[in-house]
């Protein structure tokens, strides 16, 4: 297994990423098996981000979301991956909705055995540590995409994709000091909308 790399450092001695990105979208099985152990480590460190919060019995772990989100990623590729950076960004998108559909799965179920039952699905924030329901959050994020995509991305690059500001303005193309204005206004949108939605 290779160690976690930065988004935009080159490739090692294994191969060309961005080529083998630009042939697993056009759709060669065999550049996608090449592929896996390139961006293992970085997607297995993205996904530990999540799990920080969940409890060691959680029923979803982090080598199980990265095959997933791998898997759907390269088996329906709906994107042409500009680099690896851009790759792993497509796949924290991926994990958002693998970890949501998980954390829905688990609420019916609970819902269907006791309907007392109310434990959350919950998310470590970036900046604080505070945690946070993933359920909340998605909605959230949902509605925000419609108010600004972009500051949409950022939260869930930060959030799902365990990115920092610096990993989100080299993935956007945007300067640092616009990612942590933004970053600044996202969270304290944030902070109002889960506590009005009764999330936080």
């Amino acid at each position: 297994m290779i160690p976690p790399t930065h988004p935009n450092e080159p490739p090692g001695p294994g191969g060309d990423a961005t080529l083998l990105l630009q042939r697993v979208s056009d759709g060669d099985a065999a550049a996608a098996n090449d592929l896996l152990p390139m961006v293992y480590a970085e997607l297995r460190a993205r996904a530990g981000a999540y799990f920080r919060g969940q409890p060691a019995s959680h029923t979803l772990q982090p080598t199980a979301l990265v095959h997933e989100a791998y898997v759907k990623l390269v088996n329906a590729p709906a994107d042409k991956w500009n680099n690896r950076a851009h790759f792993c960004a497509v796949a924290a998108t991926a994990m958002r909705q693998i970890l949501v559909d998980h954390a829905r799965r688990k609420a019916a179920s609970r819902r269907a055995h006791d309907a007392h039952a109310a434990e959350a699905t919950l998310l470590e924030t970036p900046s604080s540590g505070a945690a946070i329901d993933l359920l909340a959050l998605n909605d959230a994020l949902d509605k925000l995409k419609a108010l600004n995509e972009r500051q949409a991305r950022l939260v869930e690059l930060r959030f799902f994709g365990g990115m920092t500001n610096q990993d989100v303005a080299d993935v956007l193309g945007l300067s640092l000091s616009m990612i942590e204005k933004e970053w600044r206004a996202v969270r304290a949108w944030l902070a109002r909308e889960l506590t009005q939605g009764g999330g936080q």
